[in-house]
């Protein structure tokens, strides 16, 4: 007996797996208690960095979904759209799913695992958040005793490049994303990866597993980085904090939080010091405490190794048992009746502490007015830091860090802060979290 793979799609990551399980044939058939075979793949043109020789390649990806000599469809073609189709009707041939699509999960996963349900056949995504780092599996299964109580992550390389390139360097976003596209680390169109949205596809990926809730991308607050000045990084490093752009999934009793953003970080938090395109991801259960997950997020093996562990848990799962007694993991670790949906709170309603930085006319009785405010809205100021004008400037940058205060009553305090007349522009305002103090 073996376990006969289809695998649509030819690119980074395609290329990747196939060149995995060929060179580790011998190692996943002895993990998975059976060969695997590459029987089919659909690709428009064949990857030169790829060892597919002698493996049959269709243009159409369709005809491996439903080839009747495929056991498995790994889906690799990106986007939400054709894929959704192409994993749909995999599903409804019968066939089990390996992809490491992460907006096809976060905006029709409730879909698609209805299906597979309804099918018998399993979903598998480990690939579809960082990479190379196994976070599906250590939140279904290795916390599965946990009340998670939040996950935090860099979960987006590129911004975390971005981030690091402006600390270390003193450069400036426009500069370093020029950098990160002339690498490939980010794309001709930079949106997804720099205004947050990949990062909150994976954000809500993160949170379904954690906290047993259906899949609310519709219900992410997503800020990204473009408007992160070098000033604030400097000044951020100076109260002892680095700016990261995270995901974060907390419960609270009214809700839970889903948000990216990015966020001023204790310099001595171990997420603090993830820089370049790495990524982690922090997790705090009510039994382990924090947990810290970190590796390659991206990439044509890192990401490849995580598309071949789902293959080979598959493959094991059905040498293991009977096909007729084959019951299909539930793909959020929780049964499908047992999902809950506790409800995402608006980014108004959540508590933060918070970065600010305000650009003031140099002259007597500024910081008594943003004072009274700040005080009229019950928000206390836990460290300042005011600055000398520049030679031949009448304004000077003034730097609060305050304690946590509800988003509402935050953005009413800037609001007034902004109308006075010594106030220049727009207070630049960055939320801060200290991950529950722990490092």
């Amino acid at each position: 007996m073996s376990v006969r793979v289809g695998i649509c799609g030819l690119g980074t990551v395609g290329g990747g797996t196939v060149n995995v399980l060929r060179r580790n044939a011998d190692l996943c058939a002895a993990r998975a208690g059976t060969d695997i075979q590459i029987v089919q793949i659909g690709a428009r043109s064949v990857n030169p960095d790829c060892d597919s020789d002698k493996i049959p390649v269709v243009a159409d990806v369709f005809a491996v979904a439903t080839n009747p000599d495929v056991d498995i469809v790994v889906e690799l073609i990106g986007g939400s759209t054709v894929a959704r189709e192409l994993v749909l009707a995999a599903i409804a041939s019968g066939k089990h799913v390996v992809t490491a699509n992460k907006a096809l999960i976060a905006e029709h996963g409730n879909e698609i695992f209805a299906a597979a349900r309804e099918q018998g056949v399993t979903v598998a995504f480990e690939a579809a958040v960082a990479g190379g780092i196994p976070i599906i599996k250590a939140l279904r299964d290795g916390l599965s005793a946990n009340r998670i109580e939040w996950v935090a992550g860099i979960i987006n390389g590129t911004g975390n490049f971005i981030l690091t390139e402006m600390r270390d360097k003193g450069r400036d976003f426009a500069d370093v994303l020029a950098e990160a596209q002339a690498l490939g680390y980010a794309e001709a169109d930079p949106t997804f990866d720099v205004e947050g949205i990949d990062a909150a596809h994976k954000l809500v990926i993160l949170a379904a597993l954690a906290f047993g809730m259906p899949l609310r991308f519709d219900a992410v607050y997503t800020e990204g980085i473009s408007e992160i000045a070098p000033e604030d990084v400097v000044y951020a490093e100076e109260l002892g904090y680095r700016i990261k752009h995270l995901g974060i999934a907390r419960q609270r009793e009214q809700g839970v939080e889903l948000r990216v953003h990015p966020t001023l970080v204790p310099e001595e938090c171990l997420i603090a010091q993830v820089n370049g395109v790495m990524n982690a991801v922090m997790v705090k259960g009510d039994a382990v405490g924090p947990t810290l997950y970190y590796g390659a997020g991206a990439g044509a093996e890192p990401t490849a190794s995580a598309v071949v562990a789902d293959i080979i848990e598959i493959a094991r799962a059905s040498v293991a048992q009977s096909p007729s007694s084959l019951v299909p993991a539930s793909p959020l670790g929780v049964a499908v009746d047992a999902l809950r949906d506790p409800g995402v709170l608006a980014i108004a309603d959540t508590v933060s502490a918070h970065y600010l930085r305000v650009s003031a006319l140099d002259k007597p009785g500024v910081l008594s007015q943003l004072a009274t405010i700040m005080s009229a809205r019950g928000i206390s100021i836990e460290a300042l830091i005011q600055k000398e004008p520049r030679p031949g400037e009448d304004r000077v940058p003034l730097i609060m860090l305050t304690n946590e205060t509800l988003e509402s009553n935050l953005r009413a305090a800037l609001t007034e802060i902004e109308a006075l007349e010594s106030v220049v522009g727009s207070v630049v305002h960055i939320r801060k979290d200290g991950l529950d103090g722990q490092t």
